[in-house]
């Protein structure tokens, strides 16, 4: 509530502009604090390449030398999908990096029989790769055509703010596991990094009027909380604990550095001619699609932390098809992943204030730079991961909280919001708990028809927690009531009429302009 100068208490207005934002999509901070702004970016992407990499690589047969190798590749591809996304895509200053939802399909396809007759690890990596490269490159289609041929802006034309929110929220609350659970695995150092995140970025802006303490608050905590967990590790304070406390909490743990090469470049087909096999397609066609969703989600709340205004549906399709195009340099270098939109990244937007596209690109040259030097990249990414689940718990609240904020559209004392939402957010937590604790308790899930590759498929989409929530807000909201003229208006898609189409808000076209002019020769898109 704000108080007018007659202290009566009036209700906050709507902004379709987030204020407060100290440099936005368009503006530049100097290069000196650009270049530590854009670094700060590079060490929070680091932490979902080192989780996936731990994953997959050891059922695929590689060892440390194929995991930094791997890391390596990662970051290369990520930087050139950050680029072709900041300059061609939806132009938001988002990070095009690894994504947890093809973890499933990777996983399905190294553990396939068909590899287990290669006795020597590493011939076992190379042809698993092979196999995820193909099917990466094939499921780079639909997001391609969805995008280009402008399928996706009309299903996003759908979207009202109120089926947004539970998407949108979902896309940091959903990734609750990758939070406190991984801090909580050395608390001695994942506790002193959240609570000295915490003070700098949100307790020290209201103490002190500096700006540097709360903007550079994620590079200030990890170097002192790794310089602590360094000494903790020299001091010998892990010597007799069980190997995987050693594994979270010592420094000197990962590997990386002594697998990793001095100097190498990353380039296309450098695992061999990949291999098609039309079940693991379909896997990752379902991945693709989930990607495309949650990517969606994390666009929309980018252009809120960037003061933007929101994306139009054309600008949304043209995101979509460059990350269908991310997805086919993924298969193409053989990144073990495919490609979304990063989370964490934005929620580092909310935390330094800053939404400057040159930032985010300039980010793109530290992954190429540790890309192909592989010794100094490994040290970096050698930081204990309770460190990153530190960051998670901080940067994933901030993408929530982007979510939360669309609410101010929707008028939240109708009936028909409160159940959209409330049924939206419960199915989109309990339909994903569901499917992931029956694979838990089973080791498959629980969709058993004969066709392993459909079972995994309703797997990849129904343990994504964004994605359920918008197939069930968008469907209530689309057909609960909606012949009703009031009951349209509930939601807020009066809000966003003015954004549904690239030429109705002059706006539009300071933010989502192609450069170089090319606007004029793809006006549509």
């Amino acid at each position: 509530m704000t108080v007018s100068k007659d202290n009566i208490f009036t209700p906050h207005p709507v902004k379709d502009q987030l204020p407060g934002v100290e440099y936005c999509v368009n503006s530049n901070p100097p290069w000196a604090e650009a270049v530590v702004l854009a670094f700060q970016h590079y060490l929070v992407m680091l932490g979902t390449i080192i989780i996936i990499s731990s994953i997959i690589v050891p059922p695929m047969g590689g060892t440390n030398v194929e995991k930094a190798y791997l890391i390596q590749t990662m970051l290369f591809v990520a930087g050139i999908n950050t680029l072709l996304q900041t300059w061609f895509g939806t132009r938001l200053p988002v990070v095009i990096g690894g994504s947890f939802r093809f973890i499933i399909p990777m996983l399905y396809i190294a553990l396939s029989q068909r590899y287990s007759f290669y006795f020597i690890p590493r011939d076992r990596f190379r042809h698993t790769m092979r196999g995820m490269q193909g099917a990466l490159m094939m499921s780079s289609i639909l997001p391609i055509l969805l995008g280009f041929l402008g399928i996706w802006r009309i299903v996003v034309r759908f979207l009202s703010p109120l089926s947004a929110v539970p998407m949108v929220t979902l896309l940091g609350l959903g990734l609750y596991a990758q939070g406190f659970p991984l801090l909580a695995e050395c608390i001695e150092i994942g506790l002193p990094e959240l609570i000295m995140l915490v003070l700098f970025s949100q307790y020290v802006p209201y103490w002190w009027k500096s700006k540097w303490l709360d903007r550079f608050a994620v590079i200030i905590s990890i170097v002192t909380v790794w310089a602590y967990a360094s000494l903790l590790t020299a001091a010998g304070a892990y010597k007799t604990r069980p190997p995987n406390t050693q594994f979270s909490c010592r420094v000197d743990r990962s590997g990386l550095v002594s697998g990793a090469s001095w100097i190498k470049f990353p380039y296309p087909l450098q695992w061999g001619r990949p291999t098609l096999h039309a079940g693991d397609v379909f896997v990752m066609l379902a991945a693709s699609f989930v990607s495309l969703v949650e990517s969606t989600g994390t666009f929309i709340a980018a252009a809120r932390y960037g003061s933007a205004t929101h994306v139009p549906s054309s600008v949304l399709s043209r995101g979509a098809a460059w990350l269908g195009i991310g997805i086919l340099m993924d298969g193409l270098w053989g990144t073990g992943t495919g490609s979304t939109a990063s989370v964490e990244n934005v929620g580092l937007l909310a935390v330094t204030k800053v939404g400057s596209r040159r930032v985010v690109q300039m980010s793109a040259g530290f992954m190429f730079l540790f890309s192909i030097l592989g010794k100094f990249g490994a040290i970096v990414a050698s930081i204990p991961l309770p460190i990153i689940g530190a960051l998670y718990c901080v940067l994933f609240a901030y993408m929530s909280s982007a979510g939360l904020g669309l609410l101010q559209y929707c008028n939240l004392n109708s009936y028909r919001t409160k159940f959209i939402l409330g049924f939206s957010f419960f199915m989109g937590l309990s339909v994903p708990q569901y499917f992931n604790g029956y694979v838990v308790t089973t080791g498959q899930g629980p969709v058993r028809s004969r066709s392993t590759w459909f079972n995994e498929l309703m797997l990849v989409i129904f343990t994504s927690p964004p994605t359920v929530a918008a197939i069930v807000s968008m469907f209530l909201d689309r057909t609960l009531g909606y012949g009703h003229k009031d009951v349209r208006r509930d939601g807020g898609r009066h809000w966003w009429g003015k954004f549904k189409y690239f030429e109705r808000d002059a706006r539009s076209a300071e933010f989502y302009s192609l450069p170089y002019g090319l606007s004029k020769y793809f006006p549509s898109v």
